[in-house]
This record gives structure tokens, sequence and C-alpha cells, in this order.
């Protein structure tokens, strides 16, 4: 990943760099993704400086990815007992910040893939569900920076 001319080390999908992305592909969606907004567990850690649209993660925010329910590729909020795969407070620390990517909202595609985060790395290097991941740290340095108008160039 480059912003820039500074290089950091970044984590794609499992299925690789995709230019016709679905559901469930394990794919990174190939194109000039917007950066949307700034979504932080407060809780784990003081807020991140940007110029992106700021919003703490709560514990009934999830992201949805079911492709009947017609809230999809969308934040939402979870009811108490209410299903949701793409839970936003976790035990780990892969959300703990989350820039979701401007990937099928406009118009949104039922199974054209949604949830394409820019989030934190899991320690080990893993490739991740199809999104792009980075250490924490990165998050530090680079939010700041970006114009609230920045995008991110996959591919």
């Amino acid at each position: 990943m480059s912003a820039g001319s500074v290089s950091f080390a970044c984590v794609l999908g499992r299925g690789g760099i995709l230019a016709a992305k679905r559901e469930g592909d394990g794919g990174t969606p190939r194109g000039r993704l917007p950066l949307r907004c700034l979504l932080q567990r407060t809780d784990r850690g003081r807020r991140i400086p940007s110029l992106l649209p700021f919003r703490a993660i709560r514990p009934e925010d999830a992201w949805c990815d079911d492709v009947a329910d017609r809230r999809y590729n969308r934040l939402i909020r979870r009811a108490p007992g209410e299903p949701a795969e793409e839970r936003l407070m976790r035990a780990d620390r892969l959300y703990d910040i989350v820039v979701p990517l401007g990937w099928n909202d406009g118009p949104i595609v039922r199974g054209r893939g949604s949830a394409i985060f820019w989030h934190v790395a899991r320690g080990n290097g893993a490739p991740t569900a199809g999104c792009v991941a980075v250490a924490p740290e990165v998050f530090r340095k680079v939010l700041p920076r970006l114009s609230r108008h920045a995008v991110m160039v996959i591919g």
C-alpha cells in the first residue's frame, strides 16, 4: 500500500485481486474505491484525527452481508439476539479501526460483494476475506494526512 511516496505492507483477500467481485469469493475488488468514513473502537484507543466522517463503533453495530436482506451492504444496528455475520465490535482487534471502502454502494447490486473494509491486519499476516488490512500504526500515520475525498486504488 502506498500513500504518496511512502509504502506500507498490507494484506489482501485470500482470492487475490478480482475484476468481477462476488459475495463470498474472498477476493479484493480491483478499482478506485473511495474511503467512506472512519469507524473506530474508542474504548480501545484514542480517536485517530482524520478528515473522514467519524463514528465510534457501538456494540449493536454490524455490516449486513445477507443478500436476501433489504439492508444488504450497509451499516446496521443489530437488535439484541439478531444474527449478523459482520459484527463490528469483535473480541479480536481486526475491527478496532475500520474504513468502509466504496464498493457496490452506488447502486447496491445484491451478490456483487459487501463489506470491503480497510481494517487492522492479523498479527500473523493471514489474508483477509476480501478486505485490505494493515498494521494499526499505519492508520495513525496515514489517516491524519488523507483528504476527505481520498480513494484507495487496488490493482
